[in-house]
Formats: structure tokens, C-alpha cells, sequence
């Protein structure tokens, strides 16, 4: 029973205890929650939800327009009676009911282009929306990168504290049997001081990356978040080939776009033309004098005074003070700047995915290098370290080779980082999805 009882109260402890502070998260977790939480993310959802519902009022302007008119009305004092056409100083009650229906024959097409604009909108809503979601993942990639990057910085601080901890204990000791002087030691307490020093600096860098990170997810900032270690963080896919893509995000918001433009700027053209419409419709009144039981009944009145009626309009456009030029005008001018617009975005993408891929290249040489260099210098510092103890070096000189070496890790663990970054770039202007 007390087995029972321990083992239950554990697995409640954990379901209270928040998922960020038992595992660490890793790349791909956070931007998949970005994704679902990000409030630019929803903001662009309901935007498309807007277009759809804009397309739909294109698809309804196809059909018939249906009303139905109910009303009442009470006279009193000299009103013309309606049976009589007289007038009359008798209180009376008048009802009408009556339905109607319209429809657009013919308007210049105007009809046909905004439901075209309508669905090019939509799609580029579409188009909208998965730019913001890549520009969110974009962030919080470099926000990721950054998080960890700092991380392994405090690490490696971590790992010099312990380092000169315990050199400070040999130099100590070497000093007691009179192989180590006082300045010896002085120097080594000034390293184990700025060591300590450095893990600080670094641990506050590292929480303010993580903020940012928790920003980019709209994560909860009252929660504790983790990210994976520099060597645990999974390696993005790389990618082999230079070439934008022609179905880029922002290279198709800018398309749609010129597509809404060109149809916006047909249905302008379309107020030249004369507009034909048809209607039909029916009503029936009801009429009677108040404080008097002479008339007809209600239902005989309403079928008495049934009448319908049929119709055609045609409206022919002649001077409207310019307003139909000045609207074709500006829709022409939108169109030709949705035009250079798209064609600097091609420009733009195709700059920008030059540079990221030649940015991954260097990268992935530069941490090729460092990581020869990070060898050396290790090298360089294990001898230095026998050395010192053996009183060959001065304590400066070991200084100077771990922090030499320290630097040269810094530096592979950002290449490495970098590479990655840049890597998911070039898959991002591929046109690829990288939270996949």
C-alpha cells in the first residue's frame, strides 16, 4: 500500500510538472508550436477566412435578389380613402405586403472579374498566410540557433570553472612544497575569477535568448523553456542546388496580387458598358375604416388586390463628373505596380537565395577548419597544462592558450550553427517546407 501510495503521488507530480522543464525541446518542436500559436500566424488565418467569405459574395451576386416588404399604417384626420379616391375625415387602417425579385442580366462582365479577383484573392491569402508562417519559423529558427548557441556557451564556461577549480587546488598544494610561488597562485585565483565571471555573463545572455525564443513561439514567458545541447540539436537537410523556386510564398502573394490588380482594373472598365436588369414582383394591400363593420374581409381584400408585375431596366452610362475614368486610371496604375512588383520580388528572392546559399557553403568550410583548430589548440593547451605543472610555463602563458582555445570552440559551435541557419534557408527559398 505505501509502494501504491508513492508511486501515485510521483505520477501526479509529474502531470503538474510543465513538459519544457523535463525535456528539452528541439528545433522542430518549436516551430511547430509556433506555428499553432503564433498570433501574426491567426491574424493571416482570418484574413484568408475573409477572402473566402468575399468569394462567396461574388459566387451570391450571380443570383436572383429576393425581398419582402411588410407595412402598416394607421390614418387619421382628412386622408383619400383608397376605394373611393376621396377624401375623407374617418380613422382608417392600411396594410401592404408585397415581394420582389431582381437580377442582373448583363453589367459589362463586371460580375465575372470580381469573382475572379474574389478567388485570386483567396489564393493569395493562401500564399499570405504560409509567408507568415515561414517568417515566423524563420525566427524562431534563428532564435533556436541563438539559444543554443549561448547555451553551449555556458558549458563551456561551466567546464572552464571547474577547470581552473581545480587548478587553483594544484597550484595551491604546489605552492605548500615550494614549487609555486604567491604570484603563481594570485594569477590563477584572477582566471578562476573571471571564469566565474564569464559563466555569469553567459548564463544571463543565454536567458535573455531564451525570451526572445519564447517571444518568436508565443510561448508562455512565466514557463520554463529548454532547448536541445549544440551536439543533441538535429541537423537540418541540407540542400544541393542554387535555384529559387517559382512557387516561393512570397513570390506567389506577389503573382495573386497582380492577378486581383488586372481583374480589379477589368471590372473598373466594365462601368463604360450599359448595365441590363430584369425584376418581377407581386403585392397586395389591405384597408379598413376603424369603429366601422362595413368592408371586406381580410382574405378577400388580399386576393382582390393582388397585382404583378414584370420588368426590364436598362441603364445607359453617359457623365458621371469623370469618376469612371478616374477609376480606371487608378486601377491601370495598380495593376502596373502589382506588375513591377512582381518582378522585383523575383529579383529579390533570387538574390537572397544566392547569398544564403553561398553563406551555407562558407559556412560548412569554416567549420571544417575550426574544427582542425579547436584540435590544435587543444593539443596546445594540454601541453601548456604539463608544463605549468611541471614549472616550465607561467601561468599567463597557460591563460592564453585556454583562452585560445575556449574562443576556437566558440567560433566551430557558431559555424556549425551558422550552417545549419543557412541551411534551412536555402530549403526555405527552394520553396520547401522546413517545419516538416
Amino acid at each position: 500500500m505505501k509502494r501504491l501510495i508513492s508511486l501515485s503521488f510521483v505520477i501526479f507530480h509529474l502531470s503538474l510538472t510543465p513538459a519544457g522543464a523535463q525535456t528539452a525541446w528541439t528545433m522542430l518542436q518549436c516551430m511547430q508550436y509556433a506555428i499553432e500559436h503564433n498570433h501574426e500566424v491567426k491574424r493571416a488565418e482570418l484574413e484568408l477566412d475573409n477572402y473566402k467569405a468575399a468569394r462567396t459574395g461574388a459566387i451570391g451576386s450571380f443570383m436572383p435578389a429576393v425581398s419582402a416588404n411588410i407595412g402598416g399604417q394607421y390614418n387619421f384626420g382628412r386622408a383619400i380613402d383608397p376605394e373611393t379616391n376621396l377624401y375623407t375625415d374617418v380613422s382608417t387602417f392600411y396594410n401592404g405586403y408585397s415581394l420582389q425579385a431582381s437580377l442582373p442580366v448583363f453589367d459589362g462582365f463586371s460580375r465575372i472579374h470580381a469573382l475572379r479577383a474574389a478567388r485570386a484573392s483567396q489564393l493569395m491569402g493562401q500564399s499570405v498566410l504560409r509567408q507568415r508562417q515561414n517568417q515566423t519559423v524563420l525566427d524562431v529558427l534563428q532564435a533556436y540557433a541563438n539559444a543554443v548557441y549561448y547555451e553551449g556557451l555556458v558549458r563551456m564556461a561551466g567546464e572552464k570553472v571547474k577547470e581552473t577549480d581545480l587548478l587553483l587546488r594544484q597550484t595551491s598544494l604546489l605552492e605548500e612544497v615550494g614549487r609555486k610561488s604567491a604570484a603563481d597562485v594570485a594569477q590563477v585565483q584572477s582566471q578562476k575569477a573571471e571564469a566565474d565571471y564569464e559563466l555569469a555573463h553567459q548564463q544571463n545572455l543565454l536567458s535573455s535568448a531564451l525570451l526572445e525564443l519564447k517571444k518568436a513561439m508565443a510561448f508562455p514567458i512565466s514557463e520554463e523553456l529548454r532547448v536541445e545541447s549544440a551536439e543533441a540539436a538535429a541537423a537540418s537537410k541540407q540542400s544541393s542546388s542554387a535555384s529559387p523556386s517559382t512557387f516561393h510564398s512570397s513570390l506567389l502573394t506577389a503573382r495573386y496580387q497582380m492577378q486581383v490588380s488586372k481583374h480589379e482594373w477589368r471590372q473598373a472598365r466594365a462601368a463604360l458598358f450599359p448595365s441590363l436588369s430584369l425584376s418581377a414582383g407581386l403585392n397586395t394591400t389591405y384597408y379598413h375604416t376603424l369603429h366601422s363593420d362595413a368592408g371586406q374581409s381580410f382574405r378577400t381584400q388580399l386576393k382582390n388586390n393582388m397585382g404583378e408585375y414584370v420588368g426590364a431596366t436598362l441603364s445607359i452610362p453617359l457623365f458621371n463628373r469623370l469618376h469612371t475614368i478616374t477609376s480606371i486610371r487608378r486601377a491601370r496604375n495598380n495593376y502596373r505596380i502589382a506588375c513591377e512588383n512582381y518582378e522585383q520580388q523575383q529579383l529579390e528572392l533570387e538574390k537572397l537565395n544566392r547569398e544564403a546559399w553561398q553563406d551555407w557553403q562558407a559556412y560548412q568550410k569554416q567549420a571544417e577548419q575550426m574544427a582542425k583548430k579547436v584540435e590544435a589548440d587543444s593539443i596546445a593547451y594540454r601541453l601548456t597544462r604539463r608544463q605549468f605543472e611541471e614549472g616550465l610555463s607561467t601561468a599567463i602563458d597557460l591563460h592564453t592558450t585556454s583562452a585560445q582555445l575556449l574562443k576556437s570552440r566558440a567560433t566551430l559551435l557558431q559555424c556549425q550553427l551558422m550552417a545549419i541557419v543557412k541551411g534551412q534557408l536555402v530549403r526555405y527559398y527552394r520553396g520547401e517546407t522546413i517545419w516538416e
